[in-house]
């Protein structure tokens, strides 16, 4: 195996030395992991692909973990369902050519007791509930098995551009 000499400066030494106690050791391994990850991100770049970053879990931004990956972003829009949730979506392809869906829906709102005019205007009982807000991603193989997963009107926007390149190099 080939020898290559790394010159290190003084102050960046504890990085590496750091580097090496978490590879267990093995500089050489750190070192080719983290030159693979530059790699595939810039190339990824070059390629029109960003890091996509998502919060996904139930409740406030801060009690959902986030996922992150590579893509490009193919559409977006969003709806009101059938119980009154607005729901977003965020289609995505990814680097490897699978597609992500990210889905955010509003805190769900029940009212009750409102029956007579009072209540509705706040001046008899009444009681309210509510659920958090919430985040999901899902991820399919194949233009097909997206239909259904999103709104009908989103999905032929999708479909008309997805087999588009991110970037389109011209020779001109």
């Amino acid at each position: 195996m080939p020898n290559k000499t790394i010159y290190v400066s003084d102050k960046d030494l504890p990085l590496y030395e750091r580097a090496q106690e978490l590879a267990g050791g093995n500089l050489s391994k750190a070192i080719s992991t983290a030159l693979r990850k530059f790699v595939e991100a810039a190339e990824g770049r070059l390629e029109g692909y960003q890091e996509i970053t998502v919060k996904v879990g139930v409740g406030p931004g801060r009690k959902r973990r986030r996922q992150r990956f590579t893509g490009v972003k193919l559409g977006e829009g969003g709806r009101v369902n059938e119980k009154g949730r607005v729901e977003q979506f965020t289609v995505y392809r990814s680097k490897s050519g699978k597609y992500v869906v990210h889905i955010e829906r509003s805190a769900d709102w029940n009212v009750g007791g409102a029956t007579d005019w009072k209540a509705q205007l706040g001046l008899g009982a009444m009681s309210w509930g509510s659920t958090a807000d919430e985040g999901r991603l899902v991820v399919v193989e194949t233009l097909e098995e997206l239909g259904g997963r999103i709104p009908d009107d989103l999905y032929e926007m999708v479909a008309s551009m997805a087999e588009e390149p991110p970037v389109e190099d011209l020779d001109i």
